[in-house]
């Protein structure tokens, strides 16, 4: 059953047009009235909706029903990501919303290629909650994501963070993967742009209580150290 994603109330019984994204897909699989769709608006849960009417270019449903199931990690996972080039950046959010990651944090760092601000910034966040949306639409989730706004490497540090375990991905990290806790309810991933992080940003994220951590032998490209480490961590903390 095809599943939206709607940013709204969504209450049984109330009736609406779909929005034009959702209206043309709807038509582009020749559904008809009387065919069910699932649409979800990020708070918890899903619904199912029923097709009321087709036009040439609006799909009208009702609400149905509501079924309370979640698919959530029992790990909350912050992902605390450099900005990179916009196809890569695209593919982490993407996957890490397959891997259940809760927060994504975009910051700048020495390294970065891309540099966002203003209109530009504001564009951008758009775009990725837009990727994020259609990921939780075909894995399941039943939450999207919260991507908040760009935001310095020095800020994010200057802030207080809670959670138990605090990863920064390096290739000379200190710490191999079979030396973390055997259990958290919490952990960030700190993940740098294609260039890295420089040493001096290694060691502020040292200095915050962030474990250099190193995977294996190999050096991952920007874009593969997300999915990767999320994998694991819900391997080992989540529900893997």
């Amino acid at each position: 059953m095809p599943r939206f994603h709607l940013p709204q109330p969504l209450v049984a019984g109330s009736e609406f047009d779909l929005p034009e994204a959702q209206s043309r897909h709807v038509q582009v699989l020749r559904m008809q009235p009387g065919e069910a769709i699932t649409l979800f608006n990020g708070e918890g849960g899903e619904h199912t909706a029923v097709i009321t009417a087709m036009g040439k270019r609006s799909v009208s449903v009702r609400v149905a029903s509501f079924d309370a199931t979640t698919r959530e990690s029992p790990l909350h996972l912050t992902l605390v990501q450099s900005i990179t080039a916009a196809d890569r950046m695209d593919y982490t959010i993407q996957k890490a919303t397959e891997l259940g990651v809760n927060v994504i944090q975009p910051i700048t760092s020495q390294y970065c290629q891309q540099r966002l601000s203003g209109e530009r910034a504001e564009k951008r966040i758009a775009h990725w909650e837009g990727v994020a949306a259609a990921a939780a639409e075909q894995c399941g989730r039943t939450r999207v994501p919260q991507i908040l706004p760009i935001i310095s490497l020095e800020q994010w540090l200057a802030r207080p963070c809670a959670a138990e375990l605090k990863l920064l991905l390096c290739p000379t990290g200190a710490v191999s993967w079979d030396s973390l806790p055997a259990s958290a309810a919490s952990a960030v991933m700190l993940v740098g742009p294609e260039g890295g992080f420089s040493r001096q940003e290694d060691e502020s994220a040292g200095l915050q209580g962030y474990t250099p951590v190193v995977l294996g032998p190999r050096l991952f490209r920007a874009e593969t150290v997300t999915p990767v480490v999320a994998g694991l961590l819900q391997a080992r903390y989540g529900d893997f």
